[in-house]
């Protein structure tokens, strides 16, 4: 049994975001993202603009994370399923073009 140890990176805006959540959402979400460490491939991967990119399902919130390398897990948004993928493209077409 493979064992994974991986670290998250949390961009400012996420970490902010995550502090300010209902304390029991904040605990789904902590749930989550222990099962993306003990699995990093536990998630849908992402097609068409967030290729490279994997969703996690937390009630009606996703995870949006990229696995950079084999200790390493860049956490990209935590939202609202109905506006977080179009959030997170329109994020890292503000990064790519800075």
């Amino acid at each position: 049994m493979t064992q994974w140890t991986y670290r998250f990176r949390v961009p400012d805006e996420v970490a902010k975001l995550l502090r300010q959540m209902h304390p029991h959402l904040m605990k789904k979400i902590k749930a989550g993202l222990k099962t993306i460490i003990g699995d990093p491939n536990s998630g849908k991967a992402l097609k068409d603009e967030l290729i490279g990119l994997r969703s996690f399902r937390v009630s009606r919130f996703r995870i949006i994370y990229r696995i950079v390398s084999n200790k390493v897990l860049d956490i990209i948004a935590i939202g609202p399923r109905a506006r977080i993928y179009e959030e997170t493209f329109l994020l890292l077409k503000k990064e790519k073009n800075k």
